[in-house]
């Protein structure tokens, strides 16, 4: 099996934050088409960056594909640089395939140049009768990526325009150590994947992507884990919150982690918490069993930065598109769902184990074993979204939920997560 992010043939390849509503002008931005991604890791299996694809029918053609990228870049400007007022994902930088028609387009001009790079084909990066508008781009701050795994050209004015470039892992050995970044823009294995963070490539990973498999041993859950699903248990039984916050005493880590993320940005509070029972009385058990849920997913010490950076978004898309269709109490539980329904490989360990030790409603492990009951399709949905497998069109038309609804989720995800991560630093002495 490949893992390759722009696979399928044919294919050249709405809000910021979850409050922000489209204006009505931009309803129609991403109506017809669906925003597909890669995620960009460094050699520690962190994200970085996110490769960005437009999936719609009837773009086998050229003009198909060019309405494709305007499309995307529409929607990228909408939902990640807002009236143009501050680019929402922070450092991290997306990668768009475009064709030369695209570069003249007024849609690039949303994107804060320093924030994309566009991936481009050499013949067309090569086109002497593109070289102004290639310099132009450039010197605003946009870089440029050879696609095709081609070598770079002995030209010095191409060579300052081109910031990255793709390289396959079968190549490593002849890679020089200046010029161009390089990416590896697919990988067969994880051991490939090795191999390229060993010499400095970066690497685009899609959501089909799997860790190894996980342990036979159930109750290979570590310690940090352990003293979670226990305080998730307390709370199940609506034990007094004195118990729990004396059995959270145990970790001192924990518990300043716990508050740290409580009091982060992605929660909003308007007040800050400074106990355990200040939260429950703010806000109750439920957001308690969500912040340990997340702290969960996060518990493993050898898990990979990409599983928790994927299991988070997962959960957090899941909410959004469920947000207006149940009831507000069911927010938490489909957070819980689509988080949870990657947590054999956060964990390390089967998934019928940890449901042996967390006890979740039976809605959310449906939704976690069958992708079943009330929240299943919108498990479902984030997964095939995740893996670009096709299937979002008819998934999404299922759930009564617009293209443009699922873009807006997918993209408020993204902002969501970059400070929605438990603080792992730990507390001072």
């Amino acid at each position: 099996m490949r893992f390759d992010f722009f696979r399928r043939p044919g294919v050249d390849g709405n809000g910021a934050h979850a409050e922000t509503q489209a204006a009505p002008a931009h309803a129609a931005v991403g109506a017809d088409g669906h925003v597909a991604y890669a995620m960009l890791l460094d050699g520690k299996r962190r994200v970085v960056g996110y490769r960005m694809a437009w999936r719609a029918a009837g773009q086998g053609t050229d003009a198909g594909a060019a309405a494709g990228v305007k499309a995307l870049m529409d929607t990228l400007g909408l939902h990640l640089n807002p009236g143009g007022h501050g680019w929402l994902l922070g450092e991290q930088r997306v990668f768009v395939d475009v064709t030369v028609d695209a570069l003249f387009q007024s849609e690039l001009q949303s994107l804060p140049p320093r924030n994309v790079v566009l991936c481009m084909k050499a013949d067309e990066l090569m086109d002497a009768d593109m070289r102004s508008i290639l310099l132009f781009l450039r010197e605003q701050g946009f870089g440029f990526m050879l696609c095709g795994g081609v070598a770079l050209p002995d030209d010095d004015e191409l060579r300052a325009i081109v910031t990255h470039r793709e390289v396959a892992p079968s190549h490593l050995a002849d890679l020089s150590t200046v010029g161009p970044v390089p990416i590896a823009a697919r990988v067969a294995n994880w051991s490939e994947f090795e191999a390229c963070a060993a010499r400095g490539v970066q690497v685009f990973v899609d959501g089909a992507v799997r860790l190894p498999p996980a342990r036979d041993n159930a109750d290979a859950l570590q310690p940090e884990s352990q003293l979670i699903v226990h305080l998730m248990q307390m709370i199940l039984r609506n034990e007094d919150v004195r118990a729990i916050e004396g059995a959270l005493k145990h970790d001192a880590a924990l518990t300043y982690r716990l508050l740290r993320y409580i009091n982060s940005p992605s929660v909003g509070l308007a007040v800050e918490i400074h106990s355990l029972r200040h939260a429950v009385a703010m806000l109750g058990y439920s957001p308690l069993y969500r912040w340990l849920s997340l702290l969960l997913a996060t518990s493993n010490k050898v898990s990979s930065p990409f599983m928790m950076k994927k299991a988070i978004l997962r959960g957090r898309f899941v909410e959004l598109i469920g947000q207006g269709m149940l009831p507000p109490g069911e927010a938490d539980n489909l957070f819980v769902a689509g988080m949870f329904s990657l947590l054999d490989q956060l964990l390390g360990v089967p998934m019928e184990g940890v449901l042996r030790k967390v006890q979740l409603t039976e809605a959310v492990q449906q939704a976690i074993l069958s992708r079943s009951g009330v929240y299943g399709p919108f498990v479902a949905l984030a997964e095939s979204c995740e893996t670009d497998d096709g299937r979002a069109a008819r998934l999404s038309e299922a759930l009564f939920l617009s293209a443009a609804q699922v873009n807006a989720a997918q993209l408020s995800a993204l902002v969501w997560a970059l400070d929605a991560g438990p603080a792992v630093t730990a507390p001072p002495a």
